[in-house]
This record gives structure tokens, sequence and C-alpha cells, in this order.
């Protein structure tokens, strides 16, 4: 009896697989044009992300470019110990958290403060007026940027001359360390906070409508509508992007930085990417740049992973 199933389902099974080949041959005649189309995405993937990683070895190397990658001596973790017991990157790590940290609180809050006040504008010619002009400096470049805030923040630019009208001494804003962090923060927030509205807009005017005609027929005013309708409906958006922004809380912008940034201020706006390239690059100390690049980049894997669980509970947000 059992010799007699199992060569039941052995003949089964022989007589499913022409079947499945059927509608496999069906399947990709009806999707091999998509397939098709993610041939070259696949090929620049590879050229681009993936062959270059072969260069993270000569962060265990003592890197000569006369000799090569196969040439140069191998140190270990060498490049690693040397980093680790350098005050500079101690300060240079320091810095990177402190001003993405305040980058990212900042930005958030004053989008969602921006976008629940265009949701309350209801004269649709000032609404997109003002829009476009705070969507504006998003779509400039730090470099094009960089140079209007240094002539705007100079000791003879319109600021200090502005200040200088009420009584004030000129104030090296990019010279000092007790400035420099406060105007990274404020020029991203001038440049951002208009583009991260779009975010939390989307789900505001996506709010039920009856949700406020109950809340008016209750005696709220609009300050306790916006309160008690509008910020939990997009609370769980607030939730979710501040799970997923922890996985970038090394990346304090090295395009700002780099462009507003001089040698007296490297105590405070130094971070790891412009530290990489002035220390490792400019330096020619590669090893150690790709060493410091190596470790930036594993604690963004750590983050993004502790990320993604924290978006899962707090947010209900799942990929996979």
């Amino acid at each position: 009896m059992a010799v007699a199933q199992k060569s039941a389902q052995v003949a089964g099974a022989a007589g499913a697989q022409p079947e499945r080949r059927a509608r496999f041959r069906s399947y990709l005649g009806r999707t091999w044009p998509l397939y098709a189309m993610l041939v070259l995405p696949l090929i620049q993937l590879v050229v681009f992300h993936y062959y270059p990683m072969y260069g993270v070895v000569i962060a265990f190397q003592n890197y000569n470019p006369g000799l090569g990658f196969t040439g140069s001596p191998w140190v270990g973790l060498e490049n690693f110990r040397y980093i680790f017991t350098n005050p500079d990157f101690i300060n240079v790590l320091t810095n990177s958290f402190v001003i993405a940290v305040s980058k990212l609180v900042t930005l958030q809050a004053v989008a969602v403060g921006l976008a629940l006040l265009l949701n309350e504008v209801r004269l649709m010619a000032f609404k997109r007026t003002v829009q476009t002009v705070v969507y504006l400096p998003h779509f400039l470049s730090w470099i094009v940027l960089g140079g209007i805030l240094i002539d705007m923040l100079s000791t003879t630019g319109l600021v200090n001359r502005g200040l200088g009208v009420l009584g004030v001494e000129p104030i090296l804003f990019l010279g000092s360390n007790d400035w420099f962090r406060p105007v990274v923060v404020i020029t991203n927030i001038w440049k951002e906070s208009g583009w991260a509205t779009i975010i939390y807009l989307a789900p505001l005017t996506g709010i039920d409508p009856v949700l406020h005609e109950a809340a008016a027929i209750d005696g709220a005013n609009r300050l306790q509508r916006v309160r008690h309708v509008n910020i939990p409906g997009i609370l769980p958006m607030i939730v979710l992007l501040a799970c997923l922004n922890l996985g970038s809380v090394l990346q304090a912008g090295f395009e700002q930085i780099l462009t507003l940034y001089n040698p007296a201020v490297y105590r405070t706006g130094d971070i790891l990417d412009t530290y990489v390239y002035r220390a490792g690059l400019i330096s020619a100390r590669y090893s150690m740049g790709a060493a410091i690049g190596l470790f930036q980049s594993a604690m963004g894997f750590i983050l993004i992973v502790i990320a993604y669980r924290l978006a899962d509970k707090f947010a209900g947000y799942r990929i996979f």
C-alpha cells in the first residue's frame, strides 16, 4: 500500500513538472521586457557599487598607490587602532553625532509645524506662493548657497550690518566655534524644511473631514482641532520618519560642512566625511581614510537595521 502511494506521488510530481515549466514559460513570455529593463541598472550597480567594494582591502593595508592593492603591505587592524586612539577621530565622531542629531530633530519639528500651518491656509494663491518660496532653496546646491551665506554672514555682510544698526558688534558666524554649529543647523532648516513638508502634507490631506466637523460641533476651535485631529493624524508618519532617519545619524552633511567650514572651526565643525576628505585624501593617507569610511559604513548598517526594527514596532512599517 505504501509502495503504491509513493509511486503515485512520484508520478504526480513528474506530471506536474511539465505544467510548471509551461506556466514559467508563459510568465516569462509576458514579463521578459520588465526583466530586460533591469539589465542596465544591474550592470551599473555591479560596476559602480559592488566592484569598488574590493577597494575596502586598503583599510587593512599600508596602502601605496605605486604598489597597488596586491603589493601594499598588510597591517591588519593597525589602521583601526590608530584612528580609535586618535583624539581627532573622537572629536569628529562627536561633531558628526551632535550636528546630525540636531539637524534631524530641528528639521522634522520645523517641517511638521510648517505643514500644519500650510494646511490651515484657505487662500490657494497665497498657499502656492508660500510653498514655492520655501521649496526653492532645496533645488539649489550647497556650492551656490554656500557662496551666498559666506557673503551674508561675513563681518561686513548683510547680517552683521543689520546687527550693527541695532548696536551689536560684528559676529564671526563662520569663524567662531560657538556659532558654527547653530549656523549649520539653521541654514539646513532654511534649505530643506520646505521640501520636507511635502511628506507631512500628504497625510494631512488624507484626514477625514468628518473628524474636523465633529470636533467643531463639540466646540473645538481651530487650534484645538489642529492639536487633537491633525497631529494624531500625522503622528504615525512622524514616528516612521524619526525611526528611518536614525540610519543617517553619522551623516551630518558633507557638502554643507565642506562649503562653510574653515580651519578656525575644525574643533566643532569637522565631521567624519570632511575628515576623511581632508586627512585621508588631501593628505594622501588613503588607508586611514578607508578605515574611517568602513567604520562609518558598518555603523550606518547597524543603525539602519535598528531603525527598521523600530519602524516596524512603532509605525507598523515593513518592506519584507
